[in-house]
């Protein structure tokens, strides 16, 4: 005959041990969290820049299954994986924009249309396009623009609809604020990072290290943005009577890192704050 008191001493233990990996699972959760907290950054200690149509990067970590798609379909390679020291981002999206920033070469933003969980968010981009097209209905019944002409100021329109970081100046090391202009190739001979100059080519990246300039004042930050109106170079007059120039960044900047990476100075004299709005880059 079973003995009824063994048995209820083995659901007892059985309660117990069950309880306390109950115990050590939401601790390790916890841990997971206070990870994704302090740990989704690069060697410097800061957040990733990730690519166009990031979402929140909580929920990121969790919606991105680390497919790799955003990183095949980039045409300049702008896109890479995290390294096992970026913590829980590892094998996780991101751009390193001082080696290769997002030119928007692709014009339909394919990292985040690819995307196939939603963490690269395309919606906010198609609903821009959409909009676009329905503003300019009247101007094509007129005659006034064509379907080509549509397509171009909508794919423009969401570009601008991208937002994953914003770019602050160093004025402290920034020629244009010393009065210095620039001459010979931003990054050096050797530096392999691409960009679509559009008075080149509109469809072919080009090396930046095979362009050569000659500023009086260094603007290279403004006159690469691919945002039009996104940094203009504001005069400044001090007391002394020495002019200096200062890159102002505005609302319309989405973050890409253009500005970062063709900046002459060894150390970048602009750089994007991942994830950083307008408003909360006034107080930096």
């Amino acid at each position: 005959m079973p003995d009824k008191n063994s048995d209820k001493e083995k659901s007892r233990r059985e309660f117990l041990k069950q309880s306390g990996w109950a115990v050590v699972g939401i601790a390790v959760a916890g841990t997971g969290l206070l990870f994704i907290d302090k740990n989704n950054k690069n060697g410097a200690g800061q957040l990733l820049l990730r690519p166009p149509g990031v979402i929140n990067e909580e929920d990121f970590l969790y919606a991105c299954i680390k497919c790799g798609l955003c990183i095949q379909i980039c045409p300049i390679h702008a896109i890479k994986l995290a390294d096992a020291d970026m913590g829980l981002s590892i094998d996780t999206p991101y751009i390193d924009a001082r080696q290769q920033a997002c030119d928007f070469s692709c014009d339909s933003l394919q990292c985040a249309e690819t995307c196939p969980t939603a963490a690269l968010d395309f919606i906010k981009f198609k609903e821009t396009g959409v909009e676009t097209a329905i503003e300019l209905q009247p101007k094509i019944d007129a005659g006034e623009i064509d379907g080509g002409d549509v397509f171009k100021i909508a794919i423009a329109n969401m570009k601008k609809a991208v937002h994953i970081g914003f770019a602050i100046v160093n004025e402290k090391s920034c020629l244009a604020v010393q009065g210095k202009g620039f001459k010979g190739t931003p990054r050096g001979s050797e530096f392999k990072g691409v960009l679509r100059y559009r008075d080149i080519s509109a469809s072919k990246a080009q090396l930046v290290s095979e362009q050569i300039f000659d500023r009086e004042v260094c603007d290279l930050c403004v006159i690469h943005c691919p945002i039009e109106g996104a940094i203009q170079l504001k005069e400044q007059s001090p007391a002394n009577g020495n002019k200096k120039w200062i890159p102002e960044v505005t609302e319309t900047c989405t973050g890409c890192g253009v500005c970062e990476m063709v900046c002459p100075t060894e150390h970048a004299s602009i750089v994007i704050k991942p994830g950083l709005s307008y408003e909360e880059a006034k107080n930096v």
